[in-house]
């Protein structure tokens, strides 16, 4: 009996040619789209800005007992907290 036979097909036998694909260039190329049709007129230092204004503005005016429950979801991580790169926690 041939080896072969005994232990089955070696795997990848079937002549066919690796294949991998390099996205770098197509996520540069995305990126650059992306920022293309947002056109010149963009600017992100006022969108950051008006971010800024948007969260103080939805966060005021809150009551104490408000207020105590957003500082202790600040705290546990689901609200963003003040200060920069606001994202909650994981």
């Amino acid at each position: 009996m041939d080896q072969e036979r005994a232990t089955g097909p070696t795997p990848f036998t079937t002549g066919l040619t690796p294949f991998t694909v390099d996205l770098t260039f197509e996520e540069a190329r995305r990126r650059a789209s992306v920022v293309a049709a947002l056109g010149p007129e963009w600017d992100p230092v006022a969108v950051l800005r008006g971010e800024d204004e948007a969260y103080a503005l939805l966060y005021s005016g809150l009551d104490p007992e408000q207020r105590r429950t957003h500082d202790m979801l600040v705290a546990a991580g689901v609200l963003p907290g003040e200060g920069p790169g606001r994202a909650a926690s994981p």
